[in-house]
């Protein structure tokens, strides 16, 4: 097996991450006759419940502040034989005064899930918390609250990326968050494949995430790490927003150095097809919408046609490591009406020649840099991954030697490139809007191509955080951040090469 641990840090992680997770478990089959496509092993782990019966829960970490798991318990169905319902006195045999806060009332989605009814529909105004449209599980060591903070306090607001940084040392000193929470279901694993976290990179958890980051990279020396770095697409006031982009020049600058994959991703981004109804103020909302590229373009890790395909997420370049999220929403071919996507990639004679093309630049969405134009761009780098379009020529990649394959593009002046395709159509759950995805009604699928991309467009990007950690970080770490990102930067400038490149290993 190659196993995948996944840690989530933050409310916002939480929500893109609890619709990652929903999709899994609908990959999930029933019956002896039929093998999903999807190797479950690679996400989740078995084990044994309070009463002896297996489990299969899914292999991640989940941090949040005071109050951010809604209904969610440590001690669920399964391990709720584990939770020590008397604690007893200890050492003090005085009076006890017991205070309790109220508990957060059960969504009926959360209701009919744990009678085994038909789940009611859900609205912005009944999730108020990412556990409400949760569909799974967990194991009780996957549950870690943070008490030091509450959510959205006014008193001790979350927001500065030192805040986070302090936070985890003060944690790391006190119980060794490694050990505690990653070694367990580390240990479990036949062959760690890759760790794999979703954070917030513009608040306090960027901090959090890139001293995690820094242990993990100590610890697991060359293993490949996947951040997926969330950052808010809402407007807010100028010092506002020159807040989060300082904490968003440090987490690059922390982070995507030590990492095989670094994805920032705006939630939501301004542009949208006309065919995606987004509701901007519900985290439930914009994080289903991530989730369709996000899920999309990591399928090729966990489907069992590409098990023993070796490679990189994205792809066979080792020096770009920052790359851009971008995907396309379409209807089946032969579907009469016009759905989403690029224009041609809708009917059932230009689908084909849409997705069997190589490099692609223009998409319905762009989540990571939609307000730049990508069309004068350079590309390094792209990974495709295509799902639903029928094609003669798709089948499991050539194991072609790599190195050749990338020496004769750079011979030829060609991107780095790697495609895969599935007809493994991406299924619209009842824990998703039911208004989000026009093009997937009435069938409750949908065909998606999502990418990454590695472009010169990061190098534009950087350069304007360079302009900010030069005018607002403190002096003290203010030259080491900015000579950092321009190095960073320089990679992503065209007609930049690296030594290795020449290099004939």
């Amino acid at each position: 097996m190659h196993e995948i641990i996944t840690l989530q840090l933050g409310q916002r992680a939480n929500y893109l991450a609890t619709h990652f997770w929903n999709l899994q478990e609908s990959y999930f089959t029933y019956d002896n006759e039929t093998e999903s496509a999807v190797d479950h092993d690679v996400h989740f782990r078995p084990g044994v419940g309070a009463d002896g019966s297996e489990t299969y829960t899914p292999r991640t970490v989940i941090y949040d502040l005071k109050g951010g798991f809604g209904t969610l318990r440590k001690y669920n169905a399964l391990y709720e034989l584990s939770e020590d319902a008397n604690p007893g006195q200890g050492l003090w045999d005085g009076k006890e005064v017991i205070q309790q806060q109220a508990a957060i009332p059960q969504s009926d989605y959360q209701k009919n899930l744990d009678a085994g009814l038909p789940a009611p529909q859900l609205s912005a105004e009944t999730v108020r918390y990412w556990s409400d449209y949760n569909r799974l599980f967990y194991h009780p060591r996957s549950i870690v609250q943070l008490n030091d903070y509450e959510l959205n306090s006014r008193v001790m607001p979350f927001e500065d990326w030192n805040v986070g940084e302090d936070l985890f040392n003060d944690l790391d000193k006190e119980h060794d968050l490694l050990d505690r929470d990653v070694r367990p279901f580390a240990e479990e694993c036949d062959q760690l494949r890759a760790l794999q976290i979703f954070t917030g990179a513009d608040d306090a958890w960027g901090g959090f995430a890139a001293k995690y980051v820094d242990r993990l990279r100590d610890e697991y020396g060359k293993k490949p790490i996947w951040v997926w770095a969330i950052e808010s697409g809402a407007k807010v006031h100028r010092q506002t927003q020159m807040k989060r982009d300082m904490n968003k020049a440090r987490t690059i600058y922390s982070i995507s150095p030590q990492t095989s994959l670094y994805t920032p991703i705006i939630d939501p981004p301004s542009r949208l097809p006309q065919s995606i109804h987004l509701n901007p103020h519900s985290q439930w909302y914009t994080s289903a919408l991530v989730s369709s590229a996000m899920e999309t373009i990591t399928l090729p890790t966990r489907l069992r046609p590409y098990h023993d395909f070796e490679s990189s997420l994205a792809g066979d370049d080792s020096i770009h490591k920052i790359f851009e999220l971008q995907s396309s929403i379409f209807k089946p071919a032969g579907d009469e009406k016009q759905g989403s996507g690029p224009k041609g990639a809708n009917d059932g004679a230009n689908a084909k020649e849409y997705e069997s093309s190589k490099v692609q630049k223009e998409f319905d969405m762009d989540f990571s840099y939609d307000s730049l134009d990508s069309n004068t761009s350079h590309i390094f780098n792209q990974l495709q991954v295509r799902r639903g379009i029928e094609d003669a020529e798709d089948g499991i990649p050539s194991m072609k030697d790599l190195s050749l394959l990338r020496k004769e593009r750079a011979f030829n002046s060609e991107p780095n490139f790697q495609s895969f395709h599935t007809s493994l159509q991406f299924p619209v759950l009842d824990s998703f809007p039911s208004d989000l995805f026009s093009v997937a009604k009435p069938e409750g699928k949908m065909n998606v191509l999502a990418t990454l991309t590695a472009s010169s467009r990061t190098a534009d990007t950087i350069k304007s955080l360079e302009a900010v950690a030069g005018r607002i970080i403190s002096v003290d770490e203010r030259e080491d951040i900015v000579n950092g990102l321009g190095e960073i930067r320089e990679t992503y400038e065209t007609g930049w090469m690296s030594d290795s490149d020449f290099d004939d290993e």
